[in-house]
């Protein structure tokens, strides 16, 4: 590839190096954790959670998590530098929550069931992520909280401001997802309402202070005051 097809790739695509970096940095700190946390962890457990009954066919919206959350931050890296950027800040500053939460304060759950009910191609699925994922490293919930990020992140998208089918379905979407977890037994309630809480906080952050704004408005200002040398 010759420099100046470099370069232009470089400038056009240079905002995906932070998502780059910090998906290998979740990603080793998370695995260091699901290996690190497997006793001695503070059980989580309200007890509404005992009346959540086992529903296996959530397993499919819990799965559609990994499309959802992906697909809403691909499209706003080509369609909307800034939204997506504020994706990223919300995404990133909630996971990195978890992770210090989670390596400070070691936690898990004893909600799934023993045997499964149920003999089906759902409950297969079910037991093929029990066995990929340790009941471990739970609050608060990423599912839950990426899932907030991924409909704010729609809803307030310019580009999609009057696509109410497609807030629709991501309002849909994300409640049926934000309920799997609890159904399938992956989180308590408590992990769910934490997520909430702390989404709420993100979002005043990230959508009503508007941290992108003010920073691009700040460099801005510092720019104009910074003495030009001729």
């Amino acid at each position: 590839m010759k420099r100046y097809q470099f370069k232009y790739f470089y400038e056009k695509y240079k905002h995906a190096i932070p998502l780059l970096i910090y998906g290998f940095i979740y990603l080793s700190w998370f695995i260091w954790l699901e290996q690190k946390v497997t006793k001695n962890y503070k059980i989580i457990h309200v007890t509404l959670d005992d009346y959540i009954p086992f529903c296996e066919i959530f397993i499919i919206p819990y799965l559609l998590w990994f499309v959802y959350v992906s697909a809403v931050v691909v499209y706003l890296f080509f369609k909307n530098k800034d939204d997506y950027y504020r994706a990223c800040i919300f995404l990133f500053t909630g996971m990195t929550i978890f992770l210090i939460i989670s390596t400070l304060f070691p936690n898990g759950q004893h909600l799934r069931p023993k045997v499964m009910p149920r003999s089906n191609i759902f409950t297969w699925m079910v037991s093929c992520i029990y066995r990929t994922d340790t009941p471990t490293n739970l609050w608060p919930s990423i599912h839950v909280y990426n899932s907030l990020a991924a409909h704010f992140a729609i809803i307030k998208n310019r580009q999609l401001t009057d696509k109410k089918r497609i807030h629709a379905v991501s309002l849909l979407l994300s409640s049926s997802i934000i309920l799997s977890t609890m159904f399938i037994k992956q989180h308590s309630v408590f992990d769910v309402v934490t997520a909430f809480i702390m989404a709420a906080v993100m979002y005043g952050v990230v959508y009503k202070y508007d941290i992108v704004t003010v920073y691009r408005e700040r460099s801005r200002m510092r720019k104009k005051a910074t003495p030009q040398i001729n």
